[in-house]
């Protein structure tokens, strides 16, 4: 018998089989998989063939389990879109349909084996959740870009946009940052109608589109050239306002004295971000704990419900 595992996203699908010992026995790749930004039938196949080639030299008929962790996965609350990934999963013959869970709670369970905590996740959005149980039970930010996403890539972009306005209008300096937002935007520093020219070139893209500017925050307030310079102070301040954001955010998650792990999840808080190091100095009295593959934290969930609570946690498997 074995279990899957599938990480699905919006850019790709990833799935992994295991034994009970949480060994991986195939593995599968595939488009991707997010029902909000793929035609939901896409979606669907996308799944389909990413567990059907990571079981593709294993016995179909020894499947046990399969947990999906997918972004977007509240689209599944409409019954025809359900429906609709059931067939797909009955026609592609891999027996009874999978579990669909959130890709925060296989952040969770890639990080550790606690069945309680918070995932804090930063990457175009933010959002926090109260883990209990291997579930997320309810949630504290992740109101989308129009009524919030405080601390997220989108939001950093939006900031790094508004200050590189605030800079041409002569409210602020035009330092590093607002430099590399200009250039990211292909206008000159020099042009007579930048400040308009910036709102256009914005304006012609989904909101969703200004995270491409979060890296520039990033670089900025790190460094502004050599290896001494100072960083951008407005890069930096508005490094610090995502981070006091987003450690606002997952403490809204839990309960006042919770001393469970909180996992980082996203892009935003991913290795060598300035934000991601903020947020740590902010949570310190926390165990703060980074997520590792998400794919194998669906796995091992999978695991968890097809050979019982004895299985190891991958972190734990040499």
């Amino acid at each position: 018998m074995y279990v899957v595992g599938v990480d699905a996203g919006g850019t790709s699908t990833r799935a992994c089989a295991v034994d009970e010992n949480v060994h991986v026995l195939g593995t599968g790749r595939a488009g991707g998989a997010n029902p909000n930004s793929h035609p939901p039938d896409k979606a669907a196949a996308a799944i389909a063939e990413a567990v059907a080639a990571a079981t593709a030299d294993l016995d179909r008929s020894e499947l046990a389990h399969c947990v999906v962790g997918m972004a977007g996965s509240s689209k599944l609350t409409d019954p025809a879109i359900a429906n609709l990934f059931d067939r797909t999963w009955r026609d592609a013959g891999l027996g009874s349909s999978p579990h669909i869970v959130s890709d925060a709670e296989t952040a969770f369970a890639s990080a550790t084996d606690a069945p309680d905590g918070t995932v804090l996740v930063s990457g175009t959005g933010s959002i926090a959740g109260r883990i209990r149980d291997h579930r997320m039970v309810s949630v504290a930010g992740g109101y989308g870009w129009l009524l919030g996403d405080e601390g997220s890539g989108y939001w950093i972009g939006r900031e790094a946009v508004r200050a590189t306005l605030d800079a041409l209008t002569g409210r602020a300096p035009l330092g590093p940052l607002a430099t590399a937002v200009l250039d990211e935007a292909g206008i000159e520093v020099t042009e007579p109608r930048a400040f308009h020219r910036l709102i256009t070139v914005v304006n012609q893209h989904a909101p969703v589109q200004l995270a491409r500017f979060a890296p520039l925050v990033s670089a900025a307030a790190s460094t502004t050239g050599g290896r001494r310079a100072p960083a951008d102070p407005v890069a930096a301040r508005i490094v610090d306002d995502a981070a006091a954001w987003l450690a606002e955010t997952a403490l809204a998650a839990r309960e006042p004295d919770e001393t469970t792990p909180i996992v980082l999840v996203g892009s935003v808080l991913g290795a060598g971000s300035p934000v991601r190091a903020r947020v740590h100095d902010r949570l310190r009295s926390h165990d703060v704990r980074e997520s590792k593959d998400g794919v194998l934290g669906a796995a091992w969930l999978a695991a968890l419900k097809g050979f019982g609570q004895h299985v190891p946690h991958p972190n734990r498997v040499e």
